[in-house]
């Protein structure tokens, strides 16, 4: 079974990489349709969310947030479904980086860079795009994929361009691996933890809300800086990622400022253009 859904899935990404971008959005305009109006992809967990963090907006303007959100959804999808036949030139010109030069005095210092960005809008291009614009060498954190065949596809082709792809389960031994060169650990945060025991609580869109606490745990230990990766959509199939320092001195900082400067950062970014956050995840399924 692994074989066969392995097969597909390579079969379905040369068929999308043969797809040029100025049709390529027709297509995610199609299976924007298919999430919401056929499959009903988590629609009662988007709108649940959506009318939570909400309260104020009215029926109608959750339907328009709604209709937004699966326009997103489907071009992340599909952008990145077409990253696996991106070239150079094209992950440049489309993610790109405004600010790199905020890390040389630190790459020239050999002094290692936490960066944490969001599942908002595409973040599927990250691991591509800071392999080829930043001086460090990067490390991406990611959850491997259940098709053990797939991950291996999916990690050969994310490293295609000098980012490192490694499993989250192994975090602390890459930090201490890599503790004596300049590296740019990339770690998603805005995941919704498993475990109560390991969080930071946040004031987040109104609702108390669990963050995961790992960025600010390996911060405090190596008194690595940290950075949010605001990326902003310019225009269909373009995005422009700031880099914008949330503790240069981890050590410095009260616990838990890190955790709470990066959820304000994501808010801020999120009350601007809600559609283009990650409404599908189950984000408040934990307690205090």
């Amino acid at each position: 079974m692994n074989l066969l859904l392995a097969f597909l899935f390579i079969l379905f990404v040369f068929l999308v990489g043969l797809i040029p971008f100025m049709m390529l959005y027709l297509f995610s305009d199609f299976v924007g349709f298919l999430l919401l109006k056929i499959f009903g992809y988590r629609k009662q967990v988007v709108e649940d969310n959506l009318k939570k963090s909400f309260p104020d907006k009215s029926k109608d303007e959750i339907s328009k947030l709604l209709k937004k959100f699966y326009s997103n959804l489907s071009d992340v999808l599909i952008e990145g479904i077409k990253s696996f036949t991106m070239t150079r030139k094209q992950i440049v010109n489309r993610h790109k980086v405004i600010n790199p030069e905020v890390l040389k005095g630190y790459f020239e210092k050999r002094i290692s860079i936490i960066a944490v960005p969001a599942h908002y809008n595409n973040w599927e291009w990250g691991s591509l795009s800071g392999g080829l614009q930043l001086q460090h060498k990067a490390i991406a954190l990611y959850k491997p994929l259940n098709n053990p065949l797939v991950d291996r596809f999916v990690r050969y082709s994310r490293s295609k361009f000098g980012t490192e792809l490694t499993s989250i389960y192994k975090t602390t031994q890459k930090f201490e691996e890599n503790k004596n060169q300049p590296v740019v650990y990339i770690l998603a945060a805005d995941q919704s933890p498993t475990r109560s025991n390991r969080v930071e609580w946040v004031n987040f869109l109104g609702r108390e809300t669990a963050f995961l606490y790992g960025p600010e745990k390996y911060a405090r230990k190596y008194n690595y800086p940290v950075l949010y990766v605001d990326i902003q959509r310019r225009r269909r199939g373009f995005y422009e990622l700031e880099l914008k320092w949330i503790a240069e001195n981890p050590r410095e900082l009260p616990g838990g400022e890190i955790i709470r400067r990066y959820a304000g950062e994501l808010e801020k970014a999120i009350l601007k253009k809600p559609e283009n956050w990650l409404w599908s995840h189950r984000r408040w399924k934990l307690s205090r």
